[in-house]
Formats: structure tokens, sequence, C-alpha cells
């Protein structure tokens, strides 16, 4: 068994090919920049966790020591401006320090390319796998068109376009032929590659068994769905960059992914040979088709049983710098509007309620403004709200909950989430339980930096919506914890008042007693 190291662990295909490998008896290593994003994972107290970037050659180097089959998982989806270059740098970075550590082979998971008119992100994709196959350790390139999978960003998409729109009048990239393949497959292969023998230094193209043009999957899901036959009106005029933006307003993925996403749809990805399975044989039963793929996400999609999602990772361009620590942060300006409210549930209760907080059950507070908020972001190129959740009733690090990212998770005592809506500054939301006494106390503190005068600007614009929403937050979520409480039958601790804090750096604070009806 090998010692195999997994980069974008926290991503969609990382996040699952690293329990694949664990129960095919390898040792697994996980470089990330982050540690604690893989600490609520079930799989993580079994891996190793190495700290780094992959455009770092020392740290990448010391992560690749004692590895002998290195899973190059990186993509900039997404990502604008110099992204190509960035994506070559890592590439590099990684081989050379792959050949330094003395890993016996790297395995890349890219795009289904062929011909040419390629779109930029298609064209990144093929030139990273060419600087892996031109290295000195020996490369598996494996090249994948639409992945067809519970929660990744190309099955999110199909999905609901097809599901919300029973008419669609549709670009010409839905007539391209493409060679779609189970995530189950994929897995499979990579998986295989730990252990296979030989030196092999070659690309190979991969897909299941079924040839369709976009419109055949929309079809194809709307049957196996049992939703009625979709209308599918192709119209010329569409651009990828319209494309781009009328999907994210359709569907949760936004539109700064789904660009490179449609961009891909423009060129035929099609099989050109089949070659891989002289290494790894396709199972007894065959490779799974298209319409068995949909109905196997499906099934996990309704049992709540999606282990990873297209939103795991970060969002490219979203603001990843950890919260500041009090007192008042020495890093410039910061906002902080505390809350706090002494609830009649039991801790319990309270956290249930917190911990289920966004997607369906939405924000406790004024939902329209919620989804004006997430239209304006959505308009802007952001996240948006339709992201959702991925298990309705729990939440780990790393989490995506509508356009806001889990930072933390004291189960029982805090939850932190970090903003990745757009906004010309950096912003948490914190919301906690704790006792006072025989009392349980909810708290809350929205906190924003802003960048430069924009920013504040922005936060004086929006502050006295911003006191509305979040004032009748603790008042709803203490409700809806006592009607929790109240449906488990057990009695909860007598309620109190709200104490309200809000303040701005080094300037005036106020506190006040207040009460108001849920809504």
């Amino acid at each position: 068994m090998a010692l195999c190291l997994v980069t974008g662990a926290t991503g969609y295909i990382g996040g699952r090919l690293v329990p694949e490998l664990l129960a095919a008896g390898h040792d697994v290593r996980c470089m990330v920049r982050s540690a604690g994003r893989l600490r609520d994972l079930p799989w993580a107290p079994r891996t190793e966790i190495a700290e780094a970037d992959a455009t770092d050659p020392e740290r990448t180097r010391r992560a690749l020591d004692g590895v002998e089959v290195a899973y190059y998982l990186i993509h900039t989806m997404g990502a604008t401006g110099r992204f190509a270059e960035r994506d070559r740098l890592a590439a590099r970075t990684f081989a050379a320090a792959a050949a330094t550590a003395g890993v016996r082979r790297i395995v890349y998971l890219g795009g289904l390319t062929h011909g040419e008119g390629l779109s930029p992100h298609l064209r990144s994709r093929a030139e990273v796998g060419e600087i892996f196959l031109r290295g000195a350790v020996p490369a598996v390139v494996l090249r994948a068109a639409v992945i067809i999978g519970s929660g990744s960003a190309s099955f999110e998409m199909l999905r609901h376009l097809t599901e919300r729109l029973p008419v669609m009048t549709t670009p010409r990239w839905v007539r391209s032929r493409t060679q779609p393949i189970a995530v189950r497959d994929v897995l499979r292969y990579l998986v295989a590659w730990a252990d296979a023998p030989g030196t092999v230094n070659r690309g190979f193209d991969i897909g299941g068994p079924d040839v369709l043009t976009y419109a055949d999957m929309m079809r194809g899901y709307a049957a196996v769905a049992a939703l009625p036959p979709r209308l599918i009106i192709p119209v010329p005029l569409l651009s990828p960059r319209l494309s781009s933006l009328w999907v994210g307003l359709v569907t949760p993925v936004p539109s700064g992914i789904a660009r490179p996403l449609v961009e891909s749809l423009r060129n035929e990805a099609v099989c050109g040979e089949h070659d891989i399975a002289r290494h790894v044989p396709d199972p007894e039963s065959g490779l799974i088709g298209f319409r068995r793929a949909v109905s196997l996400a499906l099934m996990k999609i309704k049992e709540a049983d999606v282990a990873t999602r297209w939103s795991s990772a970060s969002t490219p361009g979203a603001p990843s710098d950890p919260l500041p620590t009090d007192p008042d942060w020495a890093g410039g300006s910061l906002f902080v509007d505390d809350r706090s409210l002494a609830v009649p549930a039991s801790p319990q209760a309270l956290w249930q309620v917190i911990e289920g907080i966004g997607g369906r059950n939405g924000w406790y507070s004024l939902p329209v403004a919620w989804q004006l908020r997430g239209l304006a972001d959505l308009l802007v190129g952001g996240v948006g709200l339709r992201r959702g959740r991925r298990d309705p009733a729990r939440l780990r690090v790393g989490d995506s909950i509508d356009f806001w990212r889990v930072e933390e998770v004291l189960p029982g005592r805090l939850l932190r989430l970090r903003a990745e809506m757009r906004l010309p500054g950096l912003a948490w939301l914190e919301l906690g339980v704790t006792r006072s006494g025989d009392r349980t106390i909810y708290t809350q503190r929205a906190i924003f930096h802003p960048h430069g005068l924009l920013g504040h600007l922005y936060w004086w614009a929006i502050s006295p919506f911003h006191r509305l929403i979040f004032g009748r937050m603790p008042v709803n979520v203490a409700a809806a914890a006592r009607r929790a409480e109240r449906s488990s039958g057990s009695p909860g601790p007598a309620g109190g008042g709200m104490v309200d804090t809000a303040r701005e750096p080094g300037a005036r604070r106020w506190r006040s007693a207040r009460r108001s009806a849920p809504e």
C-alpha cells in the first residue's frame, strides 16, 4: 500500500477521494492551505495533514516527503484575471517539488479537450496536464468532461436548469456532444492508479458509455426525475457570458463558476480513445450510464447524504481572512453589532435552531430583505443565496450556507460564518449559546471590516437596515427554539429580556433593553 498525497482535499473530488483511498488500505496525507478546513470531516483523524500552498516550493516539498503517489486536484474554476499564469506556476512548483521528494507518480484530473478553439479554462487544464507529462516524475493525466454526481457543479447546473425551466430558449452549446461520466467511475479510476504497476506517463480520456448533447442530458434528467418532458428551443444569440449570467440567476451555481462550465460546453467533449481499460479494466457490469448516474445522485440528495458539494471548495475571489480577534483589532476599523437574549428554551433546542439556520430554514428575519440582498449579490457576480446547505441539520467547518462560509463550529456553543457575498470589506456573523445561572442566553455578533472609503460608506448606508434585520433575529430565533423544544416535549427554562449592544471602533457604545414580537 502507498502513502498518497491529495491536494484539493477540501474540494468536491478530493473530499471524496480521500475516504476511497483509505478504504483501499492506503495511507493518506492531505495538503491544504488551512488545516482547520478538514477538522470536522469524519475521515480527517485517519490522515496526515500538511499545510502548504502549491506555489510555495519549500512547504510543498516538505508535504511531499515520503509520498509515493501525489494527486493534483487543484483548479482555479471561476477565477478571473491571470488565473492561467497562477495555474502554470502552481503546477511547475508542484512537479519540481515532487521530483525532489522522489515521488513515484503524479495523478492529475483535468478536462476532456480535443481540437482547437478551447475556452481559456480548458486551455489552462490542458497546459497543466502537459506540464506534468513533461516533468521528471511519471504522470497520469485523466481527462473528463461533465461529471455526474450529487453536489457537483455540472450536475447542480443541469439539475436546476431542468427542474426550474419547463420551457427553455437555449444557446447553441446545448447541441454540442459530450460524454458524461459518473463520479463513482472517476473515483474508481483515481484510486486504481495508487498502486498500478509500471511507469506510465501519458494522458487518458475517461467517460461513461453515453455520448449526449446537453439538451439530451436535460431531457434524460427530466425522465429520471419524473418531470414532464422539457421543451428546448435553441437560439444562436446567447454568448457564454450572457449564458453564465442566466445560469447564475436560475441555478445555485454563481455566474463566475458557471461561465467556465458554459464555455467548456462550446467544444465537443467526446473520448477519442479508451486505452485506460488496459490498465484499469472496466467493471463486469460496465461503466455507469448517464441515467443511472442521475438516479444515484438524486438518491443521495433525497437521503441528505451528499458527502461533498461544488461549494465545498473556497469560492474564488471570496474573502479568506481569519476573523480579527478581540479586543479592538489593530488591523483597522471594525464595526460590530452585538446582541443577546435570554431564551425560554434549553441550550440544546437553541443550538438546534442555530445549526439549522439558512437554506430552507431561512434567517429568521425579514425574508424579503435577505432575498433582495441575495439577488443584488447575484447581479454583481456573487454567489447569492442559492447555494443552500450541504446538510439540512448538521454543519462542519468549510460548509457553505447561502452566501456564507462556516469558519468555526463549536457544537452546542458557537457558529461563526464568514461572508462570501461581494462586499467592500470583510464580514462575519457569530451565533452562540451560553448559560447565565439557569438561563439560556442567545448571543449574536455581526462584524464588518471595511476596505477603504467605499467600505465605510457601505457600512453607513446599510447600517439602518442591518439594525432592523439583526434586531429581529434574536426574538425569532428564540421563538423557533421554543417551538423546537415544545415539539420534543421537554420544558425549557424561564425567559428574559434582550440586551442590545452595537458599537463602532473607538467611538460611542449604546445599550438598550427592548422587546419585539416575532414576525
